[in-house]
C-alpha cells in the first residue's frame, strides 16, 4: 500500500479536510450553544408572559436560523470528503466509523428537524406549551446530533470496541457500548458542547453590548446579558475543570499530543507546567536546540498532577516516547515501528499462503501476526521522528485554548456582577471589550479544534492507520482544484452569513 505514495495528494487532502472542517466550525459552536440559551429565553416568556421576552426569544431564534442553514451545508460536504479524498480510510474504519454517523443522520438530524419549523412558525399556531417543548427539542435534537459526530471523533483518538480482520483488512466493531461510552467519548462531548454554551453567551453579549453602547433596545440586551452571563459563567467554568479531565484522558492515551503541548521534549519528574514561552519552531526530536526562544516560565509539578493525579510523577517527553526509555518501562517509537513491520510482513504472508491453499502456513503466519498486530500502524512509518505531530503548531494553539479560557469567567462575573449591581450601561469600557468578546471565543474554539486534530497526526487513527496509508488513489493537482473550489464556496458562505447576520443585528427586535 506505500507504493507510489503521493505525498502532494496526502498534503492536500489533509488542507482540504482541515479548510472544510474549521469553516464548519465557524458555525457548530453558536448551533449548539445558541439553541440552550434561546430555550431558556423561550422559558421565560412562556412562565411570565411578557411580551418583551417574547420578542427577545424571536429575534435570537433569526440569528439560530442564518448560522444553522450554513452550518448544515458545510457538515454536508465534511462527511462526503471521507469517500472522495480518504478512502482507504472508509474502507478500514467504515463498520465502525459509519455507525454513529448513521444514528446522528437518522435519528438526532429527524429530532433536530421536525421541530425546527414548529420552533420558528409555530407562533400562535400551537399551543405555547408545545411550542416551548419544540424549542427545547431542537437544542436537544442539536446536541445529539453533536453527540454522534464526537463519538465517531472520539473513536479516532481512542481506538476501543474494535478488533482488525486480518482476511479482509478491516477493523470491526465488537462492542458499540465501548466506542459509544468510552472515557474519551464523555470527555470530547461535555468538553464540546460546554465550551459552545459559553460561545453562545459570548455571542448574546458581543451583540447586546454593541446595543447597548448604541443605546438602542436597551432593555432587551439587558434582560438577553442577564441570562446570558449566568449560563456562560457556569459553562466556563465547567469547561476549565472538564478541560483538566480531558488532559488527563490524553495523558493517559495520547502521550505524545500532551508532550506536544507542551514543547516537552525530555520527560521530567515533578513536570511543570508551560504558563509562558516562545516555542522553538526549528527543533527536532533529535538535535539539541533548545525547546524554547529566550525565557519560559513554567508552573512546577502542575503538568504531572494533570497527567498523572500525582505531583511527583514522571511525564514523558517526545525524545523518551519516540526512542523509548527503559528506566520507566516506555516502548519507543522506533522499537514500534520494528514490532510493526513484522506485522505488516506477516500479514502479507498470511494473505500469500491462505491464496495458496496452505492451511499450516497460514495458521502460523496469523499466530505471528497477532502477537504484533497492536502496533500494525507503526509498521506504515519510515522513521520514528514521523511519530511527532508538528510540535509548534499544536502547542502555541494549546496555551491560546487556555489562555483564552481562562479569560472568559472573568468577562461572564463582571457582566452579571455590574447587571446586579445595575451599572453595566456605565462601564462604556466592559462594553466595548464585549462586543468583540465573541470573536475572541471563535478563536480559542478553532485552537481547541487545532489541538484535537494536529495534536493527534501523523494518525488518522490513534496508533493503528496513518493518514498517509487512509488516502484515496488521486492525483495531487486533483485535490487542489477542488480545495480552491470549496475555498471560494466556503468563504462566499461566510460572507453571506456575516451579511444577514449584520443586517438583521442592525434591524433588531420587532417592535411592539
Amino acid at each position: 500500500m506505500i507504493e507510489n505514495l503521493d505525498l502532494g495528494m496526502v498534503t492536500w487532502a489533509r488542507a482540504q479536510f482541515a479548510l472544510t472542517a474549521m469553516y464548519h466550525w465557524l458555525f457548530v459552536p453558536l448551533t449548539l450553544g445558541l439553541s440552550w440559551i434561546i430555550a431558556f429565553y423561550h422559558s421565560i416568556y412562556v412562565k411570565t408572559g411578557n411580551e418583551e421576552w417574547k420578542r427577545l426569544t424571536k429575534f435570537w431564534m433569526k440569528l439560530f436560523g442564518v448560522n444553522f442553514a450554513i452550518g448544515v451545508a458545510t457538515g454536508i460536504i465534511m462527511e462526503f470528503e471521507f469517500g472522495t479524498n480518504w478512502s482507504n480510510y472508509s474502507w478500514m474504519v467504515g463498520d465502525i466509523f459509519g455507525a454513529p454517523l448513521a444514528i446522528e443522520g437518522i435519528f438526532a438530524f429527524f429530532i433536530e428537524a421536525t421541530f425546527f419549523s414548529v420552533m420558528f412558525f409555530g407562533w400562535n399556531r400551537v399551543s405555547k406549551g408545545f411550542h416551548l417543548f419544540s424549542t427545547w427539542m431542537v437544542a436537544v435534537g442539536s446536541n445529539l446530533s453533536a453527540v454522534w459526530i464526537l463519538v465517531a471523533n472520539a473513536w479516532m483518538q481512542y481506538p476501543v470496541g474494535q478488533a482488525f480482520n486480518p482476511d479482509n483488512a478491516r477493523f470491526e466493531m465488537q462492542s458499540f457500548t465501548d466506542v459509544a461510552f468510552s472515557p474519551y467519548a464523555i470527555n470530547k462531548f461535555t468538553h464540546a458542547t460546554s465550551s459552545s454554551m459559553l460561545m453562545g453567551a459570548l455571542f448574546v453579549i458581543s451583540i447586546s453590548s454593541y446595543y447597548l453602547l448604541r443605546r438602542r433596545h436597551v432593555l432587551m440586551a439587558r434582560r438577553s446579558i442577564a441570562v446570558a452571563a449566568v449560563i456562560g459563567l457556569a459553562a466556563s467554568i465547567f469547561t476549565i475543570f472538564n478541560g483538566d479531565e480531558s488532559a488527563y484522558e490524553i495523558a493517559q492515551v495520547q502521550p505524545m499530543k500532551l508532550a506536544a503541548f507542551e514543547g516537552l521534549y525530555e520527560g521530567e519528574t515533578n513536570a511543570g507546567l508551560v504558563a509562558f514561552g516562545l516555542i522553538n519552531p526549528e527543533k527536532k526530536v533529535y538535535d539539541t536546540q533548545e525547546p524554547f526562544i529566550g525565557y519560559h516560565l513554567k508552573i512546577p509539578a502542575i503538568l504531572s498532577l494533570m497527567a498523572n493525579r500525582s505531583f511527583d510523577s514522571f511525564v514523558p517527553g517526545m525524545k523518551d516516547l519516540v526512542y523509548g526509555n527503559a528506566e520507566h518501562n516506555i516502548m519507543g517509537a522506533a522499537q514500534k515501528m520494528a514490532r510493526g513491520k513484522q506485522a505488516v510482513a506477516s500479514l502479507d504472508a498470511f494473505r500469500q499462503a491462505k491464496e495458496a491453499g496452505d492451511e499450516a502456513a497460514t495458521a502460523t503466519h496469523l499466530a505471528a501476526f497477532n502477537e504484533n498486530k497492536e502496533f500494525l500502524g507503526y509498521g506504515y512509518l519510515d522513521r520514528p521522528e514521523e511519530a511527532v505531530p508538528p510540535v509548534a503548531l499544536s502547542f502555541n494553539a494549546f496555551h491560546i485554548m487556555v489562555g483564552l479560557g481562562t479569560l472568559f469567567p472573568l468577562i461572564f462575573f463582571g457582566y452579571l456582577y455590574y447587571s446586579m449591581k445595575d451599572k453595566l450601561e456605565e462601564k462604556r469600557w466592559l462594553l466595548g471589550f464585549g462586543t468583540i468578546t465573541y470573536v475572541l471565543g471563535m478563536i480559542a474554539s478553532q485552537a481547541g479544534w487545532i489541538v484535537a486534530e494536529v495534536g493527534r497526526q501523523p494518525w488518522a487513527i490513534q496508533d493503528l492507520l496513518p493518514v498517509t496509508i487512509a488516502r484515496t488513489n488521486l492525483t495531487a493537482g486533483t485535490v487542489q482544484a477542488t480545495f480552491y473550489m470549496f475555498l471560494i464556496v466556503f468563504t462566499l458562505l461566510l460572507l453571506a452569513e456575516i451579511s444577514i447576520m449584520t443586517k438583521q443585528i442592525n434591524i433588531g427586535p420587532e417592535e411592539n
